[in-house]
């Protein structure tokens, strides 16, 4: 019977799920670290789960402390201001063609930016490589 009853015990119990919380107040556009976040024994519903989800990424809201991070909320750090002047690259089988261009928005790596070229004044859509450089074109 105690057999049965220490059985019936762990069933009954629901299993805790580990959720993400800033430790403080953390500004947008604040890279987090180890000391923003902190795991908690609670679910929340739609908070990151590991530390490792958040750490290195960028809080594109303001984060309060004991609130939940949520996927969101954060997003890779930028690479791009606004009003930064960027290389503007088109390439096409072996050509290649670069330009200044200015951001239009901030950005970070893989993002889509509007970006004015500063030669023509044309607004172009380019995504943003791991250099800081915008793909323009067909195959941005």
């Amino acid at each position: 019977m105690l057999k049965f009853a220490a059985l019936i015990s762990l069933v009954a119990w629901p299993a805790m799920a580990d959720s993400l919380i800033a430790t403080r107040i953390v500004r947008a556009q604040t890279v987090l670290s180890d000391t923003d976040v902190t795991l908690v024994a609670a679910k929340i519903p739609g908070a990151l789960t590991e530390t490792s989800q958040a750490l290195g990424l960028e809080a594109k809201v303001t984060l309060y402390p004991g609130r939940a991070i949520r996927l969101q909320d954060i997003g890779p750090p930028a690479l791009i201001d606004r009003n930064q002047i960027v290389t503007l690259v088109y390439r096409v089988g072996g050509l290649g063609i670069t330009a200044d261009g200015r951001a239009l928005a901030r950005a970070g790596l893989g993002d889509v930016i509007r970006v004015m070229n500063l030669s023509s004044r044309t607004v172009l859509n380019g995504r943003v490589a791991n250099d800081g450089t915008v793909h323009v074109g067909a195959h941005h």
